[in-house]
């Protein structure tokens, strides 16, 4: 490999580290995002999105870096240069220990992002639920708070100790 080839490969190579670091650091607060989640601490949830907006910035700002990087390894070896990708990178590097360093990489990014993808679904779901438990409890709150209505639209009076607002049923 050419020394131009190298300082490529390099610079790549070490933003594509940076990468599994940040990805690294996002998987862990997803993880710990479930916890707050399930424990329903807002105050550390808050915390936790702050973080995550920060790490999201960083790994957008490392992400251009890296198809600058990639486009520019591309143009060097001979690859897709509009579209480099990682494996055709290590491809056209051939059987050397950068080609491997390249694969490794690619599969530990592919891994985290996939973990990071899952736990975060996780959350979504259990986000949508106390949602929905929420509003349903606050429904009843309404409901039960809105009085009794004697007369329905359809001119109908509601009878029975079922219905709101009836505490003892007319009947005897």
């Amino acid at each position: 490999m050419d020394a131009t080839v190298e300082r490529a490969f390099q610079k790549l190579e070490g933003n594509l580290e940076e990468l599994t670091k940040i990805y690294r650091s996002l998987l862990d607060l997803v993880r710990k995002e479930k916890e707050h989640l399930l424990k329903a601490d807002r105050e550390a949830l808050d915390e936790s999105n702050k973080v995550k907006e920060d790490l999201l910035f960083r790994l957008r700002a490392q992400d251009s870096l890296r198809a600058r990087y990639a486009t520019e390894l591309a143009a060097l070896v001979g690859a897709d240069v509009d579209n480099p990708r990682l494996l055709e990178l290590a491809q056209k590097l051939g059987g050397t220990p950068a080609s491997d360093r390249l694969r490794v990489q690619h599969a530990a990014l592919d891994l985290l992002i996939k973990r990071i993808t899952e736990i975060n679904k996780d959350n979504e779901e259990h986000t949508k639920s106390a949602l929905k438990t929420l509003n349903g409890a606050l429904n009843e709150v309404k409901e039960t708070l809105s009085g009794k209505k004697t007369y329905e639209k359809k001119g109908q009076y509601k009878t029975g100790p079922q219905v709101s607002g009836n505490f003892v049923s007319k009947e005897a």
